[in-house]
Parts: structure tokens; C-alpha cells; sequence
């Protein structure tokens, strides 16, 4: 297991940022269908505990940041999806990186966050009653799940396969590569 380094997981984490930046920005995406689990869970199987923090932390921040702009929600939420990220990192830390594992991770996950945000952002932040809440977050959730279960089977793997564990994706490879040409 690598920690954070500009060496072994720059340029990784740039692509595995740009991917989730991509996807939410397609045009008449369905709501909630986002990638961001999905990509948490194959870089945790790889580095530290505290760089899936900010991993995770930082492509909500980095999005909003372009996007929407910082306010509350994007504190709660980039906390909230650190979060997630320290739980797979624990999640992972004896599993393998299977569909499965992913699968499993990613409902509860996505469950937990939705529970945490969903029901606290309306009714803390702008006065919406709780039941109200309540009764939205259940289809809100509903397709954050789909989601998570196709992005968990499509993407992670191959995620890990060919980001995450993938070398020639680490700047002292590259660099030796570079060196042996000149």
C-alpha cells in the first residue's frame, strides 16, 4: 500500500478526478447517476487511509469548486464522501478487490451517505421538515443505488485494473522509460 505521492498516484488521481468531473457533467444525466463511489473504492484497495480522505474529499471540493461553487453543501458533502473514502480504505484493507466487494461496499455506502446528507442538509440548513426529507430521500436514493450497483460492476473494475494497479501510470515509471530513449 502506497501513501499520498506525487510519484505513485499523481497522475492516477488526475484521471480517476477528471473521470468523475466527466461523468457528472454529461447533459441530462439522471440524477444521482455520479461515479464517485465507484471510483473511491478501487484507489483505497491502493493507498493510505489518509489520501482516501483527501481523494475524496477533494473531488467534491475540486468539482464544486469549477462548477457550483463552495457553500455548506459542498462541506457536508466533501466531509461526508472523505468519509466513505476512510471507511472502503478499511473496507479494503483485507478484501479483495472483487464485483462483489465493490457491490457490497458501494450500496452501503451509498445508503449511509444518502442517510447522512439527505436528512440533514434540508432540515438543518434551509428548514424543510424531516418527514419531508424523508420521503424524497427515498427516490433520491433509489437511483443513487442504481448508480452505484452499475457504476460498481462496470467501472471499479476496470478502474483497478488499469488505473489503480496499472504502473505505467507512476511518474518514476514513465520517467525511466523517457530516460532510456534519450
Amino acid at each position: 500500500m502506497n501513501t499520498l505521492s506525487i510519484k505513485t498516484g499523481g497522475i492516477k488521481f488526475v484521471l480517476g478526478w477528471l473521470l468523475v468531473f466527466v461523468i457528472r457533467l454529461i447533459p441530462f444525466r439522471p440524477a444521482n447517476f455520479e461515479p464517485m463511489m465507484a471510483t473511491i473504492m478501487p484507489y483505497s484497495k491502493k493507498y493510505s487511509v489518509i489520501t482516501m480522505f483527501l481523494f475524496s474529499f477533494l473531488s467534491i471540493f475540486l468539482f464544486d469548486l469549477v462548477t457550483s461553487g463552495i457553500g455548506m453543501w459542498t462541506w457536508i458533502t466533501a466531509v461526508a464522501y472523505g468519509l466513505l473514502g476512510v471507511g472502503s480504505f478499511f473496507y479494503f484493507k483485507n478484501r479483495e478487490a472483487t464485483v462483489r466487494h465493490f457491490l457490497t461496499y458501494g450500496i452501503i455506502g451509498t445508503v449511509l451517505y444518502d442517510a447522512v446528507t439527505g436528512l440533514s442538509i434540508g432540515p438543518l440548513f434551509y428548514g424543510q421538515p424531516f418527514m419531508e426529507a424523508l420521503t424524497g430521500q427515498i427516490s433520491f436514493t433509489l437511483r443513487h443505488l442504481l448508480g452505484t450497483v452499475i457504476f460498481s460492476v462496470v467501472l471499479s473494475p476496470v478502474l483497478y485494473r488499469f488505473v489503480v494497479k496499472n504502473e505505467v501510470l507512476e511518474i518514476p515509471f514513465l520517467w525511466n522509460k523517457i530516460a532510456r530513449r534519450a
